[in-house]
């Protein structure tokens, strides 16, 4: 019998992989075709995402993944939530701009007036961060941006329609704008229209498996689009327990029936977002961001494991809020710790200890929180993502948290879109 082979696209905010994928007696085996760099540029005061490269780059990974297996099923892309591309017809608006862009600071406010967020979140189960969809949009209704707008597509969506021409809502995704009702599981017209956005642009929502198109041969079906409701999908978990997702962000949340959107978890900032037959109830809190910048400045020729074993030997015992707003998207990330520790840190491992030593304080955090709100103890913590390889982090999370962590330092994410894809294929 001929094997089957499925290709997952994974782009996050620095890379993106193209990872091909196959069964063996149960077990999904990868092999990573492509990769490439990707980052935010900052053009005209503005962070924004050169979509065109990005397609570009999409395209050329798909081509190398064809060359070495000349038969693929079929393909998935996920990337990233919040951002999104507007269309006037065929034609994108530009730029597209990245969620780390600023312009959304102005209009919060004036959406709160029409909306306050403690309806806000009745309405959506989403949590508060300064670059949802919602604030985008409305930035964009205000600037004129969506004037003879006929389509709004995430970027997966997006992408995924320059394979296809199929313009479709993935409902994962959708989940994160702050615009898709928790009770239906569709966009909420009433906000919308309380904020004057067209309806139009919010069609019917897909769920992950469905087919949308072909591509040079290969089908193309929605996984779950945002990379952590895949990510969530693939890891090889036993019963259900707490998962961290860390990557740039540390997404740490649980599945659920249904969504939570009482007071505590309100006031907790804790989000509902989409998965795959379930609810993802989790919170969106600093990662590795922290750390990466830091190492841009204060030592970019240095490994992680030179870095770990400095932020070992250092004896520091500071600690910062993680998830302090002046660590977002600051200009120097050395001075936002020096200013938060009153310039408290001398070495460079006293640094990055205390950056790993913050995450950790802030998974135990969050965690205490998630168990509060469900009314649950959980007993294990599974780490999966790139800070999965992190034993230090590792460490300190276990310590900090009293729970058992089961680091899995594998490609969750693509895993999850390629069981997806399989799954899709099986039915």
């Amino acid at each position: 019998m001929s094997r089957s082979y499925y290709l997952a696209i994974d782009i996050g905010a620095s890379s993106g992989r193209h990872i091909i994928g196959w069964e063996v007696n149960g077990t999904i085996k990868t092999d990573e075709v492509y990769r490439f760099p990707n980052g935010a540029q900052e053009v005209d005061g503005h962070l924004i995402w050169d979509m065109k490269r990005l397609l570009s780059e999409v395209k050329t990974g798909i081509a190398a993944a064809k060359a070495k297996y000349p038969k693929i099923e079929s393909l998935s892309i996920d990337t990233w939530a919040v951002d999104y591309v507007l269309l006037q017809g065929d034609k994108p608006v530009q730029p597209c701009y990245a969620y780390r862009d600023s312009r959304t600071e102005a209009v919060i406010p004036q959406v709160h007036e029409i909306v306050p967020f403690e309806e806000l979140y009745a309405h959506t189960g989403i949590q508060f961060q300064p670059f949802n969809t919602i604030y985008q949009l409305y930035a964009d209704k205000l600037s004129g941006r969506l004037e003879g707008v006929t389509d709004f597509l995430m970027i997966p969506e997006y992408l995924m329609y320059q394979l296809t021409g199929a313009k479709a809502h993935e409902y994962t995704n959708a989940t994160t704008t702050g615009l898709v009702s928790a009770r239906t599981g569709g966009f909420d017209r009433e906000l919308i229209e309380k904020l004057g956005l067209p309806l139009a642009l919010f069609g019917q929502l897909s769920q992950p498996g469905t087919v949308i198109g072909e591509y040079e041969g290969i089908k193309v079906i929605l996984c779950a689009t945002h990379d952590t409701a895949s990510a969530v999908e693939g890891i090889p978990m036993e019963g259900n327990q707490p998962y961290i997702s860390s990557g740039t962000w540390s997404l740490l949340g649980v599945k659920t029936k249904q969504p939570i959107t009482d007071t505590g978890s309100r006031e907790a900032n804790y989000s509902n977002e989409g998965g795959v037959g379930c609810n993802r109830y989790q919170k969106n809190i600093m990662g590795m961001w922290i750390v990466n910048e830091l190492k841009k400045e204060l030592c970019p020729e240095a490994s992680f494991q030179e870095i770990v074993q400095a932020a070992e030997e250092s004896t520091c015992q500071m600690l910062v809020d993680a998830n302090a707003a002046e660590f977002l998207a600051p200009t120097s990330m050395k001075a936002a710790f020096d200013a938060a520790t009153n310039s408290g840190l001398r070495t460079v491992g006293d640094y990055f200890r205390c950056a790993y030593c913050s995450l950790a304080e802030s998974y135990r955090a969050a965690l205490e929180e998630l168990e509060r709100n469900t009314g649950k103890k959980y007993s294990q913590l599974y780490i999966v993502g790139g800070g999965a390889k992190n034993q230090f982090l590792n460490r300190l999370t276990r310590e900090t948290t009293g729970k058992q962590v089961i680091a899995l330092p594998i490609e969750a994410t693509a895993l999850g879109n390629l069981k997806i894809q399989m799954e899709a294929h099986k039915k």
